[in-house]
């Protein structure tokens, strides 16, 4: 998987993760600030672009469809493309909001399913547990 589709992925995903979390005190505890922040920029990018503001709306309705999760990566992807300011905006902001979510990021096998991801260089630290 090349990085944009990556980072594409992982945006999505979070989209997909605060459309699923409650609103309110919930989303305060657990940082989503970040997430808020990224969901609002890909909202501001694709402002006038009807068939990528519905993408982002059907996850936002139902971040279990996979077939709205599937669409809305391809258009986050092909955004990010077309526009490198916007690609490593979407990289800083990923980042933060993984990062802001506490101690350690989880990953959620069911919304990524099958996606392999290559890095260079992997760093761990804290604890790590695996089941």
């Amino acid at each position: 998987m090349d990085p944009v589709t990556a980072v594409a992925a992982a945006g999505v995903a979070l989209v997909a993760q605060g459309a699923l979390q409650s609103v309110g005190e919930e989303a305060a505890r657990s940082g989503w600030n970040s997430g808020v922040r990224l969901v609002e920029r890909i909202r501001a990018r694709f402002r006038g672009d009807t068939q990528a503001e519905g993408a982002l709306d059907r996850v936002a309705q139902a971040p279990d469809d996979e077939d709205a999760l599937q669409e809305l990566e391809r258009r986050l992807a092909a955004y990010m493309l077309q526009d490198r300011a916007f690609e490593a905006e979407m990289r800083q902001l990923v980042d933060k909001a993984v990062s802001s979510q506490g101690r350690g990021a989880q990953v959620n096998a069911a919304m990524i399913k099958n996606v392999q991801v290559f890095n260079e260089k992997v760093e761990v630290q804290g604890d790590w547990n695996m089941s």
